[in-house]
């Protein structure tokens, strides 16, 4: 017979989703499977019968549990399964990972990270996520695999963050993942709700089993058929265990070897009563058993049950003075007994057969016993494991605090907090530390105390929590009280000024600077005040106030001193690239010569990722000052090189932006398509918002109102209100959208408000058109004199080559109506060379430059339009090449015959017969406006515009002019098909 169940019984529908999900895999259509109920339900079962399944298909198995010694440690789960990668010599290519490779160094040390990489992006778990998506996809496309992690109920918040983002983006994978997890309410239930709720996995809620399923079960332990089974024994366990499959076994075990249920010649007969209480069942029959093992073999398990559901021998044999003979003896003796079972693959492990025999065993142990034997068992754990390396520590913090040994465990704790926090798992640094704060309380030396809180303080700006680090100032004034340093005082306000830096509160952490400077007095290091000056600059930038670049130059220069002198190589290194952007605005050169501090910097201390970020911003400055994007494609290569995935992404975008100023239209849709998805799969804001204003900005040169419209709202509602690219999405985006469609005033309004908005949020981005476009415009209107064009062009962004460009146009009208002809006509040789990688400036700008010079008779107006009109004509933007022919009908110079263009009418208003001449009208109608400023618009006579708009009624039908125009704004002014 058997007293466990050879067969899964009540689980069909189960099985099936399970079974699906294995083909879907298999088929590159990647799903998840979430079981979830109570200990004993059977979650096990399917997962080890799930992964045979797959295991006979030809997938490749990957498992891991959570924490199930101690403590849960980060990522526990997840590096045990990719670990399995490593067995058996033939693993995946991980060059294949390309920048992602270092990443999983967090879960598989073999597999990097590479010296000198990218720490940001190394502790970011949504990249190290994507590394994982991306290691399936690799393992996969040699075989399909199954990972299945199991009893994640009690997992860390970082593991957790990883499976919410597999879950969102298996569909493209061949692999599935399948979750088990108690119905506990918490973290892990909700994420596996959300999940569900989202279809983004199949939710599976195992139920008790009724009584029929029960005896089913019974039936196939005992090897008999179903109506074979003692009724009272099928009534009993069902009663007895309310449906739950473990409670079943272990009670029939209990029934079978108490003499309770035997087999004779006519079957299975019950002597005497059957009725047990239970759990007390479980309990009694795990101590009977355990009972049969002799006092070392109940002492070995003992021990073995304080470690957790897995156990190793060393710590079992340390622990206990047993030899290895012995020790095995007793274990093989549990094995045959159905507590433990080798813990495959993983050599000299056991674990017990469920968790709830671990819990049952712990349950007999009176507490002082269980205090001694996890004083002991702690006191192995750090003999054999010196340093305590990994889970050991975390592990041995628990066994302290149950041996009541408070502040040993308080200890332990906070170191094990530091290293969560050192690899990037901010939540569970947060509980780490936050615990051992509380335990620490009131009870050992101050500066101890303090150090904890030196690492809570970062701890909990990196998971989102400032409000918890800023009510944390108590506990600082406490410490204050019980005798902390001054300087140590003023250390924990620095972090705290650097928390209010990290999370915005730019105020808040003014007044902790001032609180440490205070505190410091006399006393201050160099190295104090490298790290206050740097946190100080950056906020001082963001506090308003007429001189914040001065004075946080003032101090970036001070924290760039300070920092040599120490030295503090990363904070020089920050700090000069701050000081490079900060230089930016008024002299390239200057900048310049920071990056390049910066960078020499890092080669001189090795420290290759501050180097990539100063190569980057270099290469920035080359494609600002003359529009040259190689270097940047180089930076680019070299942070995917030492694994900077944040900073490849940034020069992605830049170049993304760069494509649309080349009016390199599809290359750049692709890219920032590209980019834009990779930027919030990794949930970086800033970078998404920045393609999302190289995208909009792409519509609008394009003339594409209604994209640009899609494009900005989203922008907004992202957070983009109040960021830096928001100017840009006004002075680089909106204004040349009203320029194609000729509303010339809408374009100044645009530009206006990209002004206003800088002045408000100092950017550092320079093509907002404060430098360029506005000089243009200014010129045109009168609004500019050669004076204010001085005193704005003296600044280095005037000098950046998409600003030079409307730079040199504005120059050359000034110049124009004062009479100087011959430097007006160097002027615009000097914005056309510009311009020459440039299209749709060059061509708007001669536009724009040949009204000016019609007006003003100076310089080629004629060949500036007639090229004008060819590229707008062919650009499909009918209302700048229709300008363009009106002012050479005004000059009298022969205007090209363009019949073609119907394309450009929408398909329901050429089948009503509507002309390319009556549709730009059209367009214009949708802003309500006059015949007059039509026919300026289109360089026509409003006598024009009015047959045009008389036939536009007619042909659609519409009731008047002011029906009309509605129909035109629902429409789109420039949507085309």
């Amino acid at each position: 017979m058997h007293t466990r169940a050879p067969v899964v019984v009540g689980r069909d529908d189960e099985l099936r989703v399970l079974d699906r999900a294995l083909a879907d895999a298999a088929a590159r259509r990647g799903r998840a499977v979430f079981l979830v109920g109570e200990p004993g339900i059977g979650k096990t079962r399917l997962a080890r019968v799930t992964a045979a399944a797959a295991f006979d298909r030809g997938m490749r198995v990957l498992r891991g549990r959570g924490s199930t010694i101690g403590p849960m440690v980060p990522f526990r789960p997840l590096a045990e399964a990719l670990m399995s990668l490593l067995r058996g010599g033939d693993g995946p290519d991980l060059r294949e990972l390309g920048p992602y490779q270092p990443a999983l160094g967090r879960l598989v040390p073999e597999w990097g990270p590479a010296v000198g990489g990218d720490a940001r992006n190394a502790h970011s778990v949504v990249v190290l996520a994507e590394a994982v998506l991306r290691l399936l996809a690799v393992v996969g496309r040699a075989q399909p695999c199954l990972v299945v992690l199991e009893d994640l109920h009690d997992a860390d918040v970082e593991t957790l963050a990883v499976i919410d983002y597999l879950v969102d983006n298996l569909d493209q994978v061949p692999a599935a993942l399948l979750v088990t997890a108690r119905a506990d309410p918490g973290p892990t239930l909700d994420v596996v709700r959300l999940a569900a709720q989202r279809d983004a996995g199949a939710l599976l809620e195992l139920r008790r089993l009724d009584e029929a399923q029960v005896r089913r079960m019974v039936a196939a332990c005992l090897e008999v058929d179903e109506p074979d089974v003692p009724d009272a024994v099928t009534e009993r366990l069902w009663a007895d265990s309310a449906g739950n499959p473990f409670v079943v076994e272990e009670m029939l075990h209990g029934l079978v070897n108490g003499g309770l249920l035997v087999r004779g010649p006519n079957g299975w007969q019950v002597l005497g009563q059957l009725r047990i209480d239970v759990p007390t069942a479980l309990v009694r029959a795990i101590a009977h058993r355990t009972d049969r093992l002799g006092p070392q073999g109940r002492e070995l398990l003992s021990v073995a049950a304080v470690l957790g559901h897995r156990f190793p021998l060393s710590v079992l044999r340390e622990v206990t003075g047993l030899d290895d003979r012995g020790l095995l003896s007793h274990l093989h003796a549990g094995v045959a007994a159905q507590l433990v079972t080798p813990d495959e693959p993983v050599p000299d492990w056991y674990a017990f057969r469920h968790p709830l025999t671990a819990e049952a065993l712990l349950a007999q142990l009176p507490p002082p016993h269980r205090a001694e034997l996890c004083r002991r068992t702690a006191d192995a754990v750090q003999a054999l494991h010196p340093g305590l390396p990994g889970e050991w520590c975390p592990l041995v913090a628990s066994l302290r605090l149950d041996a009541g040994q408070t502040a040993e465990a308080g200890t332990l704790l906070a170191e094990a907090g530091r290293r969560a926090l050192a690899d990037g798992a901010a939540g569970s640094a947060v509980r780490l530390l936050d615990h051992a704060h509380r335990l620490l309380a009131s009870q050992v030396d101050v500066s101890i105390r303090a150090d904890v809180l030196d690492s809570l303080l970062p701890a909990l700006a990196e998971a989102g929590r400032p409000e918890r680090a800023f009510a944390l100032v108590d506990a600082v004034n406490e410490l204050s009280a019980a005798g902390l340093s001054r300087v140590r005082r003023a250390e924990l306000h620095t972090k705290l000024a650097q928390v209010a830096n990290t999370t915005g509160q730019w105020d808040a952490g003014m007044v902790h600077v001032d609180t440490a400077r205070a505190l410091l007095g006399s006393e201050a290091t160099d190295e104090h005040n490298a790290w206050l000056d740097a946190v100080a600059a950056n906020l001082t930038l963001n506090v308003p106030g007429p001189d914040r670049i001065a004075s946080a130059e003032m101090l970036a220069r001070r924290a760039a001193d300070a920092a040599r002198r120490v030295p503090l190589p990363e904070v020089g290194c920050e700090t000069w690239q701050l000081l490079g952007v900060l230089a930016r605005d008024r002299d390239l050169g200057e900048a310049t010569d920071c990056f390049n501090r910066a960078r020499e910097l890092a080669e001189e201390h090795g420290l290759p990722i501050q180097r990539v970020y100063a190569v980057v911003r270099l290469a920035g400055l080359d494609w600002l000052a003359d529009g040259s994007s190689t270097e940047l494609a180089e930076a680019r290569e070299e942070a995917l090189r030492v694994g900077a995935i944040t900073v490849a992404y940034n020069v992605d975008a830049i170049l993304g932006l760069d494509a649309v100023l080349r009016g390199q239209y599809a290359v750049a849709s692709e890219k920032l398509a590209r980019c834009g998805e990779g930027t919030r799969r990794l949930q970086l804001k800033n970078m998404s918002l920045y393609v999302l204003m190289a995208q909009a900005t792409a519509a609008a040169h394009q003339g594409r109102r209604s994209e640009l419209d899609s494009a900005l709202a989203e922008f907004d509602a992202l957070g983009g209100v109040g960021s830096q690219e928001r100017p840009l999405c006004f002075g680089l985006a909106r204004a040349f959208c009203a320029l194609l469609e000729e509303d010339r005033a809408l374009a100044a309004q645009d530009v206006a408000r990209a002004s206003a908005y800088e002045a408000e949020t100092p950017t550092v981005f320079h093509l907002s058109g404060m430098h360029g476009l506005r000089l243009l415009l200014g010129a045109l209107s009168g609004d500019v004199d050669l004076d204010v064009y001085r005193s704005v062009t003296r600044y280095a962004a005037a000098g950046m080559r998409w600003n030079r460009v409307f730079g040199q146009f504005a120059h050359a009208v000034l110049l124009g109506r004062e009479g100087r002809e011959a430097e007006a006509a160097h002027a615009v040789r000097m914005a056309r060379e510009a311009a020459a990688i440039y299209p749709l400036a060059r061509y708007l700008g001669l536009r724009l430059v040949a009204e000016a010079a019609v007006a003003d008779g100076w310089g080629e107006p004629v060949m500036w339009l007639r090229g004008a009109e060819e590229y707008f004509h062919q650009a499909g933007q009918p209302a700048v090449a229709s300008a363009c022919r009106g002012l050479l009908r005004q000059v009298g110079a022969s205007v090209p015959q363009r019949r073609t263009g119907s394309e450009q009418v929408p398909h329901e208003l050429r089948a009503l017969g509507v002309t390319v001449r009556e549709f730009e009208v059209f367009q214009l109608l949708a802003g309500r406006l006059g015949n007059k400023a039509i026919a300026t618009r289109l360089h026509i006579s409003p006598r024009t515009v009015e047959k045009h708009v008389a036939s536009l009624i007619t042909k659609t039908a519409q009731p008047d002019r002011e029906s009309l125009s509605s129909f035109a704004a629902r429409l789109g002014p420039a949507d085309r098909p």
